[in-house]
């Protein structure tokens, strides 16, 4: 039996694992969860990814499970429950920002008529496959996440620079960036 080998980044922790095994890397094409990530991405700059994990529950529940169009639609009192929620980050610019972010977001469906074929056709519909064997050869930017957030901040997104668009991009497997050695590859 071949033993299983995972990207060392995701330790020990059952959640972190789960995640890595299941969803990191996998190839995206819903919007919903597009604008999941996208939000939850947003939200960990400057946290570990593993808090924000620990809190995706909460955050799908206090984000109406994600539904772009009620996202935009939330107010002023929304905000201020969100910012009573212990079960989420409480930053009102990422709050604020993610509001903003789901208005660009429907903006961006209307246009290329998905999240999807937008994001998508920054790769030409195809995943980019590194063959990175360690872990400090993986970038944290790239000139494709660059020239994204760029397009994503032209087009009125709000903290999404190039470090968290290189996080989606790894996360909905625009981006293959599992190790060589990962059995997960």
């Amino acid at each position: 039996m071949q033993e299983t080998l995972r990207c060392p980044w995701c330790g020990n922790d059952p959640l972190y694992v789960r995640y890595h095994d299941e969803e990191w890397g996998n190839p995206v094409h819903d919007d919903q969860k597009h604008f999941e990530c996208l939000t939850l991405e947003s939200a960990q700059a400057g946290l570990s990814w593993i808090t924000i994990l620990r809190k995706r529950e909460n955050y799908r529940s206090a984000y109406a499970n994600f539904e772009v169009n009620e996202v935009a639609r939330f107010t002023e009192a929304d905000i201020e429950r969100l910012m009573a929620d212990s079960g989420i980050v409480r930053n009102r610019r990422k709050i604020e920002a993610s509001i903003n972010n789901a208005k660009q977001f429907i903006k961006l469906q209307e246009e290329f008529g998905s999240f999807d074929s937008y994001i998508w056709s920054f790769v030409d519909h195809k995943p980019i496959i590194n063959s990175w064997e360690r872990l400090d050869e993986v970038p944290a930017t790239t000139e494709l996440s660059e020239r994204l957030s760029k397009d994503l901040k032209r087009r009125g997104f709000k903290f999404l620079g190039p470090t968290t668009v290189y996080a989606h991009l790894q996360a909905t497997g625009l981006v293959n960036d599992h190790l060589v050695s990962c059995t997960f590859r």
